[in-house]
């Protein structure tokens, strides 16, 4: 069992940064792959960023490509998404997912077992 935690949304200007965190809670979470998903109300799921258990592969949509990177601290047991240059359309509830899955699907939701409560993230234009 993994229990996760989202944290670091807030209000930001157009342009500017946040670093969201994903806390996890359970022995085994360094042994699952850890995604970052997006939604705004009434569309599905995006997926943002992955990462693979060991921190050594990570994915990005082409949409945060050059301006997110995700790492992760094992020893921490959480999982971090850094947002630079951020536009009106990061605009959403962000959430985190892990999977044992390591390198298929990584963008598919269905993949991910555990999910966080989201958080929101806010960028004026």
């Amino acid at each position: 069992q993994v229990q996760l935690v989202e944290s670091g949304g807030g209000l930001v200007q157009a342009g500017g940064s946040l670093r969201l965190s994903c806390a996890a809670s359970g022995r085994t979470f360094s042994s699952y792959r850890t995604g970052w998903f997006r939604q705004v109300l009434g569309k599905e799921r995006e997926f943002v960023a992955a990462i693979t258990w060991s921190g050594g592969v990570t994915y990005y949509a082409n949409s945060v490509k050059g301006r997110f990177s995700i790492s992760r601290d094992n020893a921490k047991n959480t999982v971090y998404l850094q947002m630079n240059s951020l536009t009106a359309e990061d605009t959403a509830v962000y959430y985190c997912g892990a999977s044992p899955a390591q390198y298929a699907l990584v963008s598919t939701p269905r993949t991910y077992d555990y999910w966080g409560q989201g958080t929101q993230v806010t960028v004026s234009s």
